[in-house]
C-alpha cells in the first residue's frame, strides 16, 4: 500500500485562528497531517526564534491522520520543534497560514507566516505560506482553500528546487472573482512607518505604529501587488540564499 504524505501545519496568527483550521482542513485529503501552532498569536514575527525562556507544547486534538499542537513560542519554534521532537520523520510538505493579511511585497521580511516557511525551506522540506488579503478574523476562505489545493497539488506531484519556498498571496474576493493564478514576482515597495504619540493615564508617552504602504512600480504588470490588485492569487518563488551574486566581484576589488 502506498504510504501517505506527511504534511506538517503552522502559521503566526495561532492555533485558534480560522485560516489555520481553513489550511488543515485543505491539505487533508492529501497525506496525514500534523498541526504545530502558537499558542497565541504572533503576528510580525519574521523568523524570530526563542532564546530565553524553555518553549511548551500541549496536545490539542487527535484523530485517525490528523494531531494537532499548541506551542508556547515563535511560529519558526513551532517548525524546528516540530521537526527536531515531534514528527520523526522529515514531511513531505509544509504550509502556513491561512494569514489573515497580506505577506506580498516588502511585507514579506516582516511576517511570522513566511519566516515558518523559510524554516521550512532551510530544512530542505518543500514549503509554501499562504495569505489572504483580509484581516477580520472571521474571513471567508473558500476561495483560498480552491487556490492552496491546486498549487499544493502541483509541489507535491512536481516538487520544489532547494532552497525555494513559496509566497501565496490572495485577493480578498469571492472563488468566481478570481482571476486566475498568476506566478509574479515581489514588488519594489515598502512601508512608510508612522508612529502615533499618545499619553496613557498615568501621563506617560507611548508610540503606536501605523503607516501606508508605498508601491514603487504600481503598474509592473509582472509583480504580487499588480497580481493581487486585478484579483489574481500571486505565487512568487523565494530563496533562501540571500547572497548578491551580481555584487561579489565588485566588492571582491575593493581595498579592504
Amino acid at each position: 500500500m502506498k504510504k501517505k504524505k506527511l504534511i506538517l501545519v503552522t502559521n503566526d496568527d495561532g492555533i485558534h485562528a480560522k485560516g489555520l483550521k481553513a489550511l488543515a482542513e485543505t491539505v487533508k485529503p492529501f497525506g496525514r497531517v500534523v498541526v504545530v501552532a502558537p499558542a497565541c498569536p504572533q503576528s510580525g514575527m519574521s523568523h524570530a526564534i526563542t532564546v530565553v525562556k524553555p518553549i511548551e507544547i500541549e496536545k490539542v486534538e487527535e484523530e485517525e491522520d490528523f494531531v494537532s499542537y499548541k506551542c508556547y513560542g515563535t511560529p519558526v519554534d513551532c517548525v524546528k520543534i516540530a521537526l527536531n521532537q515531534l514528527l520523526g520523520q522529515k514531511p513531505d510538505l509544509l504550509v502556513s497560514g491561512i494569514n489573515h493579511g497580506s505577506n506580498s511585497s516588502s511585507s514579506v521580511f516582516y511576517s511570522g507566516t513566511m519566516g515558518a516557511a523559510i524554516e521550512g525551506c532551510i530544512n530542505d522540506v518543500p514549503s509554501i505560506g499562504f495569505s489572504l488579503l483580509d484581516l477580520h478574523p472571521d474571513a471567508d476562505f473558500s476561495a483560498s482553500q480552491y487556490s492552496a489545493s491546486r498549487i499544493i497539488s502541483k509541489v507535491l506531484a512536481n516538487g520544489l528546487p532547494k532552497s525555494i519556498c513559496l509566497n501565496v498571496n490572495v485577493p480578498p474576493v469571492s472563488k468566481s472573482e478570481i482571476a486566475g493564478i498568476k506566478i509574479a514576482r515581489q514588488t519594489k515597495g515598502l512601508w512608510k512607518e508612522e508612529f502615533d504619540k499618545r499619553t496613557d493615564t498615568l501621563g506617560r508617552d507611548y508610540y503606536w505604529l501605523t503607516g501606508n504602504f508605498h508601491n514603487d512600480e504600481p503598474d509592473a504588470r509582472d509583480t504580487d501587488e499588480w497580481a493581487l490588485k486585478n484579483n489574481y492569487v500571486s505565487v512568487v518563488p523565494l530563496r533562501v540564499d540571500m547572497t548578491c551574486y551580481n555584487t561579489l566581484d565588485l566588492i571582491k576589488n575593493w581595498e579592504l
